[in-house]
Parts: C-alpha cells; structure tokens; sequence
C-alpha cells in the first residue's frame, strides 16, 4: 500500500475568518489544498479532487462578489490540474478505481467532473445538505454525468482504507483512516484543519462547533489508539514538512 499527498494548489486565507476565529483575524496566511491517492491490491483511491482549474485564470470565480470575497482567495496553477497531478505519480486518470469527496466545499471537489465513469464515494448527509444549500458551489459536483455512491457511517471502502464519519465543519464530512502498513495515517481533513483548531478547542468557524468538537476528540482517540500519524486538511507548517 502506498499513500501519496497531491498539491491541488493554494489558498490565500484571512486566518481568522476561514480557520481560527478571534486568533489571527485580518491575518492573511497561505494555506495548501491537499488530494491524496491510495494505492493498495487492484485499488487506486483518489481522495478529494481539489479546486476547479477555472481558478488559475480566474481567482475569484468562486467567491467573487460574495461575503467570501476578501476572506478566501485561490492559488491554482497549470500544474495543480489533476491530471497534471496523477501523471506525476505514474497514472491517469482511466487509472482511479474509487473517487471520495470528504464533503463537498469547492476545494474538495473541483475536479468532479473528470470521474464520469467513476462513481464518487459521499456521506448521504452530506450530498443531501450540499444540493439544498445556496452556499454550497454546486457547479463543481452537482451534475448530471456524475454517479455518487450516497453511504451512511463509517465503513472500509476496500481493504485498509476506512471512512470515518467526522460531522462539525459541514454536515456529513468524512476523515479517512489509511492503515500504511508502517504506521496509518489518519487524513482528519476539514475535521480538523490546522492543529491550532484542536490545541485551542477553536471550532467556530465550522457550521456545527460542538459536532466539530465531538468529532475531532473522536479523531484524537482514533489516533491514539491506532498509532496513526494524524493529516490536518490546511495546514502550512505540516505541509512544508510533506512537500
């Protein structure tokens, strides 16, 4: 089994509003946006697909005009398509078995669109709260050649990759634990985002702070009593250590 981490380009982010707030507000700091691609058996699971490529020439397609305007601002060159991405690890991308979105925030599922053939693994509730909410992009999965495969709980997707239910941030979004036979890894995405979020017991920037707050102890535990080296979902200082 190999897990591999994926640049899908930047984030240029208010810390305070996006992230942490009352800590950092005003600040801008540069967060990544992570992918991630198991390899194990006759499996190729790609886990989130990114921001929409649209951002490399147009930054604020998304949020321009928006509350979210001055807040969150996308760092996307031509070499964080995921195409350009999977090459780099030796694949196409006829070559993913199983696609997962964590939820369905833009930078988490941009790039949707590539997997018609491909059904893509979501929590019901999350799919569900995302097609009824204006605030959600729904451009960026909410298609009609896509195929979701809506699962409720966690559950082992194929052999020693497991998804964990981890609502707070959105409703319904999903970690996903990698058991790498040297050590698994927990992928906490935007359960968890910067460590700052659980060393300071920080969640109010998530749509349900006391669910994210459940759910990131629910995570620590996990980690803990797998031996799991944990993956935050935006974390610079992690990143540099990745990259």
């Amino acid at each position: 089994m190999r897990l591999s981490v994926l640049c899908a380009g930047h984030a240029d982010v208010d810390k305070g509003a996006i992230l942490t707030p009352g800590s950092g507000d005003g600040t801008r700091v540069l967060i990544p946006v992570p992918m991630y691609l198991v390899e194990t058996g006759e499996a190729r699971v790609l886990i989130d697909t990114g921001m929409h490529p649209v951002h490399i020439d147009d930054p604020r397609h998304t949020f321009g005009g928006s509350p979210l305007d001055d807040a969150i601002l996308p760092v996307m060159r031509l070499e964080d398509r995921l195409e350009r991405r999977l090459a780099e690890a030796g694949l196409a991308l006829a070559d993913i078995t199983h696609v997962v979105n964590t939820h369905l925030h833009f930078d988490h599922c941009g790039q949707n669109d590539r997997f018609a053939a491909t059904a893509i693994t979501v929590q019901r509730d999350a799919y569900e709260t995302a097609v009824a909410e204006d605030r959600y992009a729904r451009e960026y999965f909410e298609r009609p050649e896509l195929r979701y495969d809506l699962v409720d709980g966690d559950l082992e997707l194929v052999p020693g990759v497991e998804l964990i239910r981890a609502p707070g941030h959105a409703p319904g979004l999903q970690a996903v634990l990698v058991r790498v036979p040297a050590r698994p890894v927990l992928l906490c995405g935007d359960a968890i985002a910067v460590p700052e979020q659980l060393e300071r017991d920080n969640w109010l920037a998530c749509a349900d702070p006391a669910q994210a707050r459940a759910s990131a102890r629910r995570l620590a535990r996990l980690a803990e009593a797998t031996g799991a080296t944990m993956l935050f979902g935006h974390d610079p200082a992690q990143w540099r250590e990745l990259a």
